[in-house]
């Protein structure tokens, strides 16, 4: 065969390869997700390159796999993502959202995919013991929380008196005023904060107390669809096949200091 033989080959063969590709795009449906525009790593963050990466999008990959569909991220801003299903600008959320009662009155959500304690983080060297269930505890101190979630619900339902609650409009502005010492404790859920404890700036603090399970603190993560939408069946049962042949837990053990910190949803 001649080089120019070879080169024409070559280019068909190129060509028919891109055509099948695209091909396999084009027979699968688009699923349109939104995900928060702050990164909260290891859960989701973006790279270099601005590619999303982190844990939740290796199980969201996974689950797209398996319903065979081709997602397409949109980042969003936090209070936004909620609007943006129900205007039909998203099909789903795909974003740590909590499942509460509150929300489920606006959208629907899948089984829970991921599971996590919600805990206060302080100084190490804060010798107060501190109960979530006696907030009391917290009498004169300073909360730090992120605004527009169901952690600063909680806190404003039940903390108020006691405490001061400073709401942020982004978790890492908390984690600042943390470690600056304007704020004594911030409220999160435990998973969240591994990437804080395990830095330099979080090296002085530590898990303070843990809450045990309440309604307003929500029933897991789940993945957010419009009220009635047939999506949320077959996400379910995308996930609970994810946490029975292996792949959520594969998923988590490339994230080791995850470990102890979330736990398979319900």
């Amino acid at each position: 065969m001649n080089r120019s033989m070879s080169s024409r080959v070559r280019g068909a063969a190129a060509a028919l390869f891109m055509l099948g590709v695209a091909s396999v795009y084009a027979a699968q449906p688009t699923l349109r997700v939104g995900i928060d525009a702050e990164s909260y790593p290891p859960f989701f963050s973006k790279d270099s390159t601005g590619k999303w990466k982190g844990w939740e999008i290796d199980v969201l990959d996974a689950a797209c796999g398996k319903l065979n569909v081709h997602c397409e991220l949109t980042d969003i801003a936090w209070d936004g993502l909620i609007p943006a299903l129900q205007n039909r600008k998203i099909d789903v959320i795909w974003s740590s959202m909590t499942i509460t009662g509150e929300r489920q009155k606006a959208i629907d959500f899948s089984r829970a995919y991921y599971e996590s304690p919600t805990v206060f983080v302080g100084a190490k060297s804060d010798r107060r013991r501190i109960d979530c269930a006696v907030p009391a505890t917290f009498k004169d101190r300073v909360i730090g929380v992120e605004a527009g979630t169901n952690f600063s619900a909680f806190l404003d339902a039940r903390f108020k008196r006691d405490a001061q609650i400073k709401a942020f409009d982004k978790f890492d502005n908390a984690l600042a005023d943390l470690v600056s010492g304007r704020v004594d404790y911030v409220q999160e859920a435990k998973g969240l904060f591994t990437a804080f404890l395990s830095s330099r700036d979080g090296k002085d603090f530590e898990v303070k107390a843990t809450c045990g399970d309440n309604p307003v603190l929500g029933l897991g993560i789940g993945a957010g669809v419009r009220q009635g939408d047939a999506l949320r069946g077959r996400l379910s049962t995308v996930i609970a096949q994810l946490q029975q042949d292996g792949t959520w837990d594969a998923i988590t053990a490339r994230y080791p200091n995850l470990k102890g910190t979330i736990e398979k949803g319900r």
